[in-house]
């Protein structure tokens, strides 16, 4: 899944029996579920009354003698009265059932038997339940749209069962390893379809309503709970052609169908794709594409009915941006990789989660790559998820990619940057250093051994060590499993410290982990990584090549060695480790050999380092002078070559690091001057790209639009030039149109650019104007964009509305929203007293607001990192947390983490920027 809850542990054995209280947040493993028979009868003709009801006939294998049955069961009504449970094995008997109970904890449904459930025998469990079709994005629940064509609401129900929220439509033992076969039978009003995993085996009549009938699925393949998809709904869909016969189409409103084309031409090529990077077959006959008003995550991979919300799907011509459209494939490929790594091959229990996600986030880039080689997209994702990984794992909260599973708020916490991100990142580093043969090898093996079943990572490093070994990519002495556990099973990634002996042309090399508190203890700075060692000089420039060409080794206690590397070159000369960042580290050179690597920079010939390598020299030495460990003058003057940096990569690594910096700095005394390094910084780019001009049709590659993109938005922000005054006049000829909702004179990818500065430099009735074009406007991607640009409003009444509007029930912004609007209004000036005041006021109602989406919950956070910075706003949000303790159940490692990086922003207010603001007058003057 692009992004989520769940409850359960770690794996262990555990047996309830007739006179114990189970009281252990995972299930018994006494039984294990053969095959579902799951009928649901969906009404959705009443909108005050949306409800599902149905049965459910599963078969059940006792692998241990017991007298209970302990599922999972939540906000269901199950009717006792229906309940039936008979050996169906060898001479059938029914057995009976005495007595339930529930534990409301761990939310089990547990029914005491008659007569004990004996190994060998399988038994049929037959319960009745029905439920209300909720509105919180998860389990069963309902949706809504506006049909444009008679402005009437139309009601669907649709599943989001990862990771815990099958219990929430159908009793069931809702943990992954206990993967089963599925037979559904969906029944529904005629005038609706209906859809599920698998293709439709007959429709039959409803016996007890004319006018309803039932939907009967093939048998699923065996599948974990959390991958059961259905959904009722009056959608179009489009298909698509592949040569295996296997059937594709993608679903959405009729009246936005057309938007489905680029997913519908996509999607099978992707899956083409990974049949053959994976080298096995997409097991299922069909696969479905669903485009949902409101979804919680981006995409979710379930088997054969892979639903998204819109934004995530959908891409229309000539008003979705490039950026959108790129991230549209992304995600497409995400889902695709996960049919394989997830569904074929699931994850044994929640804390090898990174299994799922890490691998289909990097394998999702290189599928955009092989489709769409022209756009170059592989190194702006990696470089992203980088940034990532750096900005959380640098914290003392972050957490292992592996990490055990002890409660329910430890899986919702485990859904974040690290499994997906850093798990892609490790990847990444792992396929580098291993060869592209040995790599697929490995994982065509692991897939073949382990389809259908489950796995943990010990059994992916077995597969890719004997491949890692048979095509000789790795030392006999090395093994994978050694290597990577170093990176999934701790924290945190290493600084590298290079130390050259310039008289001897050596260097000497070591590691520590990296952190952002400089007042975190000595032993957190403690841990060994097994880091493939690769290296450039100035005089050989291979930045290509990527094979390793020593390593950093750790000793059986896991203690790290230096060790010394002969051959430097000349003293003349720079060194650069990390080529094209292929290790997850940041590397700290010694100041003579930065200062080589500047004056090559600021030389003019800075394009002979790779710009990969130039922006992680960006990222490494602003995060170096952050923590106080290089010098700001020098930092200054190595991005003192942005003038003349004309690659999207640089810039981007640039910007966000100042981003940061200028959002500490707007209430201090130096923000003038660093407003000034800003526009020196961004003027000479900003003519570069031509401004506002539109010559998007003149670009040869996404980076060029991009890059475009990006600088407009930092030099209007910082007022260079024409940019705001260019920006202002784009808005009023839109204004001027008789219908502005079909026609809009500005370029489709400077839409949200120009949306920002308008409003932020406009009046009420400009808020309005676009306001009412986000009630309009029909175009999931065009739709965000607007609520973005609505929060740059530097108006109290203006803001102040559209705080109520957020998160008003009625949900004009849709709950899945709700969040992007919020961070967009909180990362403002004006807007972020604002919203901190109404969060902490309304703390409690928000976060019921989206419970148990906690996900949405935790974005919300973000704008709190960014902007407090001094001693007594970090006291007076500790008092909050603490006084809010029951409203963070699920979210406790977010609110840790942005309590430490506001611990991180004092610190640097109160020991780094004396010397920061003395650096950068010093080297404004330079310039002047």
């Amino acid at each position: 899944m692009e992004w989520f809850l769940v409850f359960a542990g770690l794996f262990g054995f555990h047996f309830a029996t007739a006179n114990t209280t189970y009281d252990y947040y995972r299930l018994p493993t006494a039984l294990r579920p053969r095959k579902y028979n799951l009928h649901i009868l969906t009404r959705l003709e009443n909108p005050e009354d949306l409800q599902f009801s149905g049965f459910v006939k599963i078969s059940i294998q006792p692998l241990e003698n017991t007298k209970n049955i302990t599922l999972h069961s939540k906000y269901l009504t199950i009717d006792e009265s229906q309940t039936t449970l008979k050996k169906i094995s060898d001479n059938p008997k029914d057995n009976c059932v005495t007595s339930t109970s529930v534990n409301e904890e761990h939310e089990f449904y547990i029914l005491h038997v008659c007569e004990e459930l004996l190994v060998g025998v399988i038994y049929e469990l037959t319960l009745a339940f029905s439920g209300k079709l909720n509105n919180k994005l998860s389990g069963y629940y309902r949706s809504s749209y506006k049909d444009s064509a008679i402005g009437e609401t139309r009601w669907l129900s649709v599943t989001q069962f990862e990771p815990s929220h099958a219990r929430m439509a159908f009793p069931c033992f809702d943990e992954p390893h206990f993967k089963s076969i599925f037979v559904i039978s969906l029944g529904h009003h005629k005038k609706y379809s209906a859809l599920s995993n698998m293709p439709l085996n007959r429709t039959t009549p409803n016996d007890s309503d004319p006018d309803f009938v039932w939907s009967e699925f093939n048998d699923s393949l065996p599948m974990p709970t959390y991958l059961v998809a259905y959904s009722i709904n009056d959608f179009s869909h489009k298909p698509s052609t592949l040569p295996n016969g296997t059937l594709f189409r993608t679903w959405a409103r009729a009246d936005i169908i057309e938007q489905c084309d680029f997913a519908a031409e996509f999607g099978p090529k992707i899956l083409r794709y990974f049949e053959d990077f994976f080298g096995l077959p997409y097991p299922l006959p069909k696969l479905d594409q669903l485009a949902l008003p409101d979804f919680s995550a981006n995409g979710m991979e379930n088997w054969g009915l892979v639903t998204y919300r819109e934004f995530s799907l959908l891409y229309a011509n000539n008003r979705t941006s490039l950026e959108d459209k790129g991230s549209v494939a992304n995600i497409i490929s995400h889902e695709m990789a996960h049919q394989w790594f997830g569904n074929l091959v699931t994850m044994n229990w929640w804390s090898d989660l990174w299994l799922n996600e890490g691998f289909a986030n990097y394998v999702a880039m290189l599928g955009v790559g092989n489709v769409h080689p022209e756009w170059k997209a592989m190194d702006r994702e990696f470089v992203q998820d980088q940034m990532i990984t750096f900005r959380l794992d640098a914290l003392e909260s972050s957490h292992p990619i592996s990490q055990p599973i002890k409660s329910v708020s430890d899986i919702a916490a485990s859904f974040d940057g690290i499994s997906y991100e850093k798990g892609a990142a490790v990847v990444r580093m792992m396929h580098l250093f291993m060869g592209e043969e040995a790599f697929r090898s490995g994982l065509k093996s692991y897939l073949e051994v382990y389809a259908y079943k489950n796995a943990e990572q010990d059994d992916l490093w077995q597969s890719l060590s004997k491949a890692a070994h048979q095509f000789d990519s790795l030392p006999e002495k090395y093994d994978i499993k050694t290597i990577m556990d170093s990176w999934t099973l701790q924290t945190g990634f290493p600084v590298i410290n290079i130390f050259r002996d310039y008289s001897s042309n050596t260097a000497i090399i070591s590691q520590e982990r990296f952190l952002l508190n400089t007042e975190a203890p000595d032993s957190s700075r403690k841990g060994c990584w097994w880091v493939p060692l690769s290296y450039t000089s100035q005089s050989e420039k291979n930045f290509n090549n990527l094979k390793p060409k020593a390593w950093l080794e750790c000793d059986q206690d896991g203690n790290s060695q230096a060790i010394a590397i002969q051959r430097m070159p000349k003293s003349d000369q720079w060194v650069i480790f990390n080529k094209q960042m292929s290790a997850i580290c940041k590397i700290n050179y010694d100041v003579q050999n930065w200062k080589l690597i500047i004056e090559t920079l600021t030389s003019g010939n800075f394009e002979i380092i790779h710009q990969i390598n130039r922006a992680q020299l960006i990222d490494d030495i602003l995060q170096f002078a952050g923590t106080g460990e290089q010098d700001y003058g020098l930092a200054l003057k190595l991005t003192s070559y942005l003038e003349k940096e004309r690659s999207y990569l640089p810039w981007l690594m640039a910007l966000k690091n100042l981003e940061i910096l200028g959002g500490i700095l707007q209430k201090t005394d130096t923000f003038g001057l660093f407003k000034r390094l800003m526009v020196n910084l961004i003027t000479p780019i900003y003519k570069y790209v031509n401004g506002f001009d539109d010559n998007f049709n003149s670009m040869k590659s996404q980076d060029e639009v991009l890059l475009k993109t990006l600088i407009l938005i930092w030099a209007c922000q910082y007022e260079v030039l024409d940019c705001v005054a260019r920006a202002k006049d784009y808005f009023r000829r839109w204004k001027s149109e008789i219908n502005p909702d079909e026609n809009n004179p500005i370029p489709t990818n400077l839409r949200g650019i120009v949306h920002c500065i308008a409003i932020k430099n406009g009046t009420s009735e400009d808020w309005e104007f676009l306001w009412t074009r986000y009630q309009n406007s029909n175009v999931a991607g065009e739709r965000r964009s607007i609520l973005s640009s609505l929060g740059c409003s530097l108006d109290n009444n203006d803001l102040k509305r559209y705080l109520d509007l957020i998160f008003d029930p009625k949900e004009l912004i849709r709950k899945q929203d709700s969040a992007w609007s919020f961070t967009a209004l909180a990362s403002g000036k004006v807007g972020f007293p604002l919203a901190k005041k109404y969060f902490i006021d309304n703390v409690d109602t928000i976060y019921k607001f989206y419970y148990p989406a906690t996900k949405i919950f935790t974005q919300l956070f973000y704008p709190f990192a960014l902007n407090l910075a001094n001693r007594t706003e970090l006291d007076e949000f500790e008092e909050f947390v603490e006084l809010s303790e029951e409203s963070f159940n699920g979210v406790e490692d977010t609110v840790q983490q942005t309590l430490e990086q506001i611990v991180i922003n004092v610190q640097w207010m109160e020991t780094i920027y004396p010397k920061f603001s003395q650096s950068l007058q010093d080297h404004l003057s330079t310039k002047s």
